[in-house]
C-alpha cells in the first residue's frame, strides 16, 4: 500500500534544484545600470515610469520650479476632487462617504442626493451570497489566510454567474457592484469560519443589513452583539474612503490594468489584484506596524522617554530590534515623501477614537514615533527624499481600537480597494487599449545544443 506523501515538506532534492535555480536566475545589478532599465518601474528619484493613462484619480507630492520637482505636501484626488474636501464633505453633513465615494470613482460625478439613495440600494440588494455559499464554498477547507479565501470564494463566483464572460460595459459593471457589495461578507464570514475551524470559537454568521452603510454592516456582522459606536463606524468608514483608490500605478490597480487588458473576466482579473494585495510590500504593512507598536510598548521602560524610543528606533534600522528587517514599518512612502495626505487626515480621527477608548497614551507614543523616526532614518540612511509617516501607520492602530483582528486588516484594505480596481476595469475595457506587454532585454549568451550523454 502506497503511503501518502506530505507534499508541503521541502526535500533534499527540492534543496538541491533550488540551489541550481537560483545559481542559474542571478543577474548582476550592474546590467540594470548598462542598460537603462528602470528596477521595479521606478526611476533613480523613486518616480514611477510612465505606462499609461487614467482619469480616476491622481498623486501630487512635488511640483515643478524652474524645471526641478519641488517636494510638497502630499494630495490626493479622486476625479478631481480632493479627498480632504470629500471627507470634510461628509463629515459636515453628517453622512458615510464609502458609498459616495465609490459612485464618484465609478461614474466620474458626485452623486446628488437621490442618486445616492439609488445607489445604496442597488448596493444594499446586491449584498447576498448565493444559496448555500457559506456552506459549501467558504466553510470547506478554510484557509488560514483570509486574502485566500477571499480570492478563492471570488474565482468560485464565476460558476454562479449565468454570464461570467461576457465583457460587455453593462456585465463588467454589474459583476463590479456585485463584487464591491459582497466583499464584505466574504472577509467577514471567511474569518468567522476560521476561527471556528482554528480557534475553537463560536460560529456567528450574521446576515447583512441593507439600512446600514458598509462600514456599519462590517462591525455589526463581525462583532457577536452586532453593536457598535457611532464614532467607530465613522473611523472605519473614514478608512475605506482613504483606501478605496491610489492612482492607477500601485501593484495591484496596475495589476489589475494588465490583466484586464488581455480580455479575461472580471473574476479572474479582481482575483489578481488580491493576490497582488496580499504580498506585505503592498497590503500587509498595518499588520506589521501593529506588532511592531507591540513590540515596542512591551521593550519600553517609559514611553514618553524619547532618548529610549530614538534608541528603540535605531535598533530597528540595524536590524537588531524586532524582526530584524532594518525597517520602521509605516514610515516612508514610494511616492509622498512630505507628507501623505491619507495619515493627516486619518490621524484626526484615530486621535478621538484613542480618546473614546481611553488609549490617550497610545497615541501618544505614534504620535512621538511619527515625529522621531524621520530624524533617526536621516541619520541612519542615504535618502534620496523626505520621509513621513504613510497611512498605514495609523491604520493599524485604529483597526486595533476597533477590536478588528488582525487576519482582516489586509481583506478590508480590499473591500475599500475594490471600487479603485473596478473603476480601473472599467476604464481600461471602455477605453479598447492594448493588451500591455512590456518589454524584457534579454542578457543570454547564445548556446549549444549538447546530447544527453554528453552533459
Amino acid at each position: 500500500m502506497r503511503l501518502k506523501r506530505n507534499f508541503s515538506e521541502i526535500t533534499p532534492q527540492i534543496k538541491g534544484l533550488t540551489e541550481i535555480c537560483r545559481e542559474n536566475n542571478y543577474i548582476d545589478n550592474e546590467l540594470f545600470k548598462k542598460y537603462d532599465v528602470k528596477r521595479g518601474l521606478r526611476d533613480i528619484n523613486g518616480k514611477g515610469v510612465l505606462t499609461g493613462l487614467t482619469d480616476i484619480s491622481d498623486i501630487r507630492s512635488y511640483e515643478i520650479v524652474n524645471g526641478e520637482s519641488i517636494p510638497i505636501e502630499g494630495q490626493l484626488f479622486y476625479r478631481g476632487i480632493n479627498v480632504e474636501e470629500i471627507v470634510a464633505g461628509c463629515v459636515k453633513e453628517n453622512r458615510f462617504g464609502f458609498e459616495e465615494t465609490t459612485y464618484l470613482l465609478l461614474f466620474g460625478n458626485l452623486p446628488n442626493n437621490q442618486q445616492l439613495q439609488d445607489f445604496n440600494k442597488l448596493l444594499a440588494d446586491y449584498r447576498s451570497l448565493p444559496r448555500s455559499f457559506v456552506r459549501d464554498i467558504i466553510m470547506k477547507v478554510p484557509s488560514n489566510d483570509m486574502m485566500n479565501t477571499l480570492a478563492r470564494s471570488v474565482l468560485t463566483l464565476y460558476s454562479y454567474d449565468d454570464r461570467p464572460n461576457d465583457i460587455s460595459h453593462e456585465n463588467v459593471l454589474r459583476q463590479c457592484l456585485q463584487l464591491i457589495s459582497t466583499f464584505p461578507l466574504l472577509s467577514v464570514y471567511g474569518y468567522q469560519t476560521f476561527r471556528y475551524y482554528h480557534g475553537g470559537e463560536s460560529l456567528i454568521i450574521h446576515s447583512p443589513n441593507p439600512s446600514l452603510s458598509t462600514a456599519e454592516n462590517i462591525l455589526q456582522l463581525l462583532r457577536p452583539n452586532q453593536s457598535y459606536t457611532e464614532l467607530e463606524a465613522r473611523v472605519l468608514d473614514l478608512a475605506l474612503v482613504l483606501h478605496a483608490e491610489h492612482g492607477g500605478g500601485n501593484n495591484s490597480t496596475f495589476t489589475t490594468h494588465v490583466v484586464t487588458s488581455s480580455g479575461t473576466d472580471t473574476y479572474s482579473a479582481i482575483a489578481a489584484a488580491l493576490g497582488s494585495l496580499k504580498g506585505p510590500r503592498h497590503g500587509g504593512a498595518n499588520v506589521k506596524v501593529t506588532k511592531m507598536f507591540d513590540d515596542m510598548k512591551s521593550i519600553l521602560k517609559d514611553w514618553t522617554d524619547e532618548d529610549e524610543i530614538r534608541e528603540y528606533l535605531t535598533s530597528l534600522l540595524d536590524k537588531k530590534g524586532f524582526d530584524k528587517s532594518g525597517l520602521i514599518y509605516g514610515m516612508g512612502h514610494a511616492v509622498y515623501s512630505i507628507s501623505d495626505p491619507r495619515a493627516k487626515i486619518l490621524k484626526s480621527y484615530v486621535e478621538k477614537l484613542s480618546t473614546e477608548k481611553g488609549l490617550h497614551k497610545e497615541f501618544d507614543l505614534f504620535s512621538c514615533v511619527e515625529r522621531l523616526a524621520p530624524e533617526v532614518i536621516a541619520a541612519k540612511r542615504n535618502i534620496y527624499k523626505g520621509v513621513s509617516a504613510n497611512v498605514d501607520f495609523y491604520s493599524g492602530f485604529a483597526y486595533s481600537m476597533l477590536c478588528l483582528p488582525s487576519e482582516l486588516y489586509t481583506p478590508i484594505f480590499a473591500i475599500a480597494r475594490i471600487s479603485g480596481w473596478s473603476a480601473h476595469r472599467l476604464e481600461e475595457i471602455m477605453n479598447d487599449g492594448k493588451i500591455i506587454r512590456p518589454a524584457y532585454k534579454s542578457i543570454s549568451t547564445e548556446r549549444s545544443y549538447t546530447s544527453l550523454e554528453n552533459r
